[in-house]
């Protein structure tokens, strides 16, 4: 029997009301979206912090284990679940020293494998220091062996790099990723941020105001978002409401400007997109030429910026010792990078 997390769950929410429902095989889940939007709740939903109103939560390995079920009236309490959930402040217990916090779920025989995690998380030396006299970083692996130690069947991440600068970030995102590929259970991150989504998950699902609006292969959703919403949270930063001129040609109310494209435009499209990577200098008689004349340019470390005349964004990569660069006067985007996306 395949492993398997299902959760198929409604609950009533002051602003809206959370309806997910998704069954994940692959090992690695990632939930998308704005603040605000139920991704939170989806986790504490799992994790039993809090109760649904109704639905179905359950863990199939060698055999099912319901979580949660309305008709059934099972509801496992959170100790009972082998969740391990890492809050975005990580929890830990401010009195106790590193080796304590990485033991508190285990019985006083385990030793070996407080041990054990000590030296996987890169933790020797710290053992006996308390939650603040360590980094942000040792923070976070603290949590992480704390969790991993008593051998979870789910791990759940909630936004752990939000209140993180961008050098920690970094740094502490390839620390999990590469902790992650050796956990043999189930994960869920849930994030804003796309760079996050992509490099963590197999999967994807994209929520908004407690509602999936896309879910499937990471990459996939992403080459191919088909919503607007889903688009931006994927990064898109040209989107624009369209007319259809025929099956292969449209024009971009926004911009002014008339496209081909490669596939077929279906009536229920309503917007288009172009990633502002997917630029390219052009001659004036190819295919979907832009003009370039009175763009303003921006410099940033490692790409330029330019936004031309009519709102379009390209953005182009560059080295940190290049300070200049010539905007070509006609820039194309090829058919076949134009995103139809329906509203």
């Amino acid at each position: 029997m395949d492993n398997e997390l299902k959760v198929n769950i409604h609950k009533k929410l002051k602003e809206f009301d959370l309806d997910v429902n998704f069954e994940l095989k692959k090992r690695r889940l990632g939930i998308l979206g704005p603040s605000g939007c139920g991704k939170s709740m989806t986790l504490k939903s799992i994790a039993g912090i809090v109760d649904p109103n109704d639905g179905v939560i359950s863990l199939i390995t060698d055999e099912e284990t319901i979580y949660f079920d309305s008709n059934k009236k099972i509801n496992l309490k959170p100790q009972k679940r082998n969740v391990g959930y890492l809050f975005q402040n990580y929890a830990l217990f401010p009195n106790m020293t590193v080796e304590e916090n990485v033991a508190i779920g285990l019985s006083k025989n385990d030793k070996k494998i407080v041990s054990e995690m000590i030296k996987r998380f890169h933790l020797e030396g710290l053992e006996k220091r308390y939650p603040r006299q360590l980094s942000g970083g040792q923070q976070q692996r603290v949590a992480l062996a704390r969790i991993l130690a008593y051998g979870p069947d789910v791990v759940l991440l909630d936004e752990p790099f939000s209140a993180m600068d961008a050098f920690l970030k970094e740094q502490l995102r390839l620390e999990l990723a590469n902790l992650l590929k050796d956990f043999e259970g189930f994960s869920i991150l849930v994030t804003h941020d796309r760079d996050e989504a992509f490099q963590f998950c197999d999967e994807l699902i994209v929520l908004d105001k407690g509602k999936i609006i896309a879910k499937g292969d990471t990459s996939e959703i992403f080459e191919n978002p088909r919503k607007v919403q889903v688009a931006r949270l994927t990064g898109c930063k040209n989107i624009s409401k369209i007319e259809i001129i025929d099956d292969y040609h449209l024009k971009s109310v926004d911009w002014g400007v008339e496209f081909e494209v490669s596939e077929k435009i279906s009536p229920n499209i309503t917007h288009m997109g172009i990633r502002a990577h997917d630029f390219l200098p052009a001659d004036k008689n190819e295919v979907n030429v832009l003009d370039t004349l009175n763009s303003t340019k921006l410099e940033k470390p490692f790409e330029w910026e330019i936004t031309l005349a009519n709102g379009l964004w390209w953005k182009v990569d560059k080295k940190i010792h290049e300070h200049y660069f010539e905007i070509p006067k006609y820039l194309k985007v090829n058919p076949e990078n134009i995103i139809l996306l329906e509203d």
